[in-house]
C-alpha cells in the first residue's frame, strides 16, 4: 500500500486493517510516522473505518510538530515499484512492519503480504470486539460569571448511542475562572468525537470552546 492510496477507499480500508490492533502507525507512542500518514490521509474517514477514525481523532489531539521522530511513513506504506539506489539510501531508516531494520526486498514484501492476508482472514472469523475509548474533555467557559453547574448539565444533556458520561470536576484556570473537565466512554464505531464536540459547542451562551485533554483506547 502506497501513501498515495490513502486517497482511495481501498487504501483507507487497508489502513483500517493495519490499525485494527495498533494504537499508532509505528511503535508504542505517537510519532512523526503518524503525522506523515495523517497528512497523507487529509481528512477524517467515515465511521465505517472505525480503527482509522479512532486513530485519526487521537493524532488530531496532539501538537503534531512536537511529536518525535522523522516524518516518514514506514515501509508498509512504500510503493511497490523498485526504488532507485538513491531512494533506497533514503529509506534505510524506514521501519519494517515486522521489526526488521534491513531494507525490504521482494521476498520480504511477499511474506509481509501473506501474513497480513492470513491475519485479516483469522480476525474476520473471530467474534466482533466492541472497540471503546476513554476521553477527557476540557470545556471552557466565557468567564467567572458562567454558571458551571448549568454548563455541566448542558454537556451531560448531549446523548448518543454508544456514549456514557463519567466523572467531572472544575479546574481553576486563573482570575476566578474555572473550566469543566469531564470524562466519557465512547464506542468508536458509533460515536464521532468531532460531532460530540460540535454538539457541546452549540451551547454558545455557556461554552467558549472544547479541547481533548486525553484520549485512550480501552
Amino acid at each position: 500500500m502506497a501513501v498515495g492510496d490513502l486517497k482511495t477507499a481501498k487504501g483507507v480500508e487497508e489502513l483500517n486493517t493495519y490499525l485494527a490492533d495498533r494504537s499508532y502507525i509505528a511503535g508504542w507512542q505517537a510519532s512523526q510516522a503518524d503525522v506523515a500518514v495523517f497528512e497523507a490521509l487529509g481528512k477524517a474517514p467515515s465511521s465505517s473505518n472505525a480503527h482509522v477514525l479512532r486513530w485519526y481523532n487521537h493524532i488530531k489531539s496532539y501538537d503534531l510538530k512536537s511529536l518525535p521522530g522523522e516524518k516518514k511513513a514506514p515501509a508498509i506504506f512504500s510503493t511497490s515499484a523498485p526504488a532507485s539506489s538513491a531512494a533506497k539510501a533514503n529509506e534505510d531508516d524506514d521501519l519494517d512492519l515486522f521489526g526488521s531494520d534491513e531494507e525490504e526486498d521482494a521476498e520480504a514484501a511477499k511474506i509481509r503480504e501473506e501474513r497480513l492476508k492470513a491475519y485479516a482472514e483469522k480476525k474476520s472469523k473471530k467474534p466482533a470486539v466492541i472497540a471503546k475509548s476513554s476521553i477527557v474533555l476540557d470545556v471552557k467557559s466565557w468567564g467567572d460569571e458562567t454558571d458551571m453547574k448549568e454548563m455541566e448539565n448542558a454537556v451531560r444533556s448531549v446523548q448518543m448511542d454508544g456514549l456514557v458520561w463519567g466523572a467531572s470536576k472544575l479546574v481553576p484556570v486563573g482570575y476566578g475562572i474555572n473550566k469543566l473537565q469531564i470524562m466519557c466512554v465512547i464506542e468508536d464505531e458509533k460515536v464521532s468525537v468531532d460531532l460530540l464536540i460540535e454538539q457541546i459547542q452549540e451551547f454558545e451562551d455557556l461554552v467558549q470552546s472544547v479541547d481533548i485533554a486525553s484520549f485512550n483506547k480501552i
